[in-house]
């Protein structure tokens, strides 16, 4: 088994402000939606080992403050100048197997995780 996709909740007509986020500052690859579910708002963006990152429209929306998804990256220094420079606030962090990582939240609130990508022991 392997993942296709995440989601992610985000206010009604948000859709500029998510592809702001997650297009511009976090630099994914935003892709169109199905033609059966365009009508529903939100934004599809992919990742680049081809797992979704799917943002839906929630009308009675609540930022997750706790569950996020973690995403890994090989050059979390600029990824961290380039949200510090755009006004967003970073936290620094080191993951149980002690990895580097980064916490932001998007523009809603939801918190999201990025991971220096290095070698590390998978959970046993």
């Amino acid at each position: 088994m392997r993942l296709d996709h995440l989601q992610i909740a985000m206010p009604p007509d948000s859709e500029a402000q998510a592809r702001a986020f997650y297009k511009d500052a976090l630099g994914l690859k935003k892709i169109a939606k199905p033609a059966a579910l365009a009508t529903r708002g939100g934004l599809w963006f992919l990742l680049s080992d081809g797992v979704g990152l799917h943002l839906g429209i929630d009308h009675d929306f609540r930022a997750a403050r706790k569950a996020h998804p973690g995403l890994i990256l090989d050059d979390l220094d600029a990824l961290r100048k380039r949200l510090s420079d755009l006004g967003l606030t970073v936290t620094d962090d080191i993951d149980p197997f002690g990895q580097e990582r980064i916490y932001v939240d998007d523009p809603f609130g939801n918190r999201i995780e990025v991971i220096r990508n290095e070698a590390r022991q998978a959970p046993q």
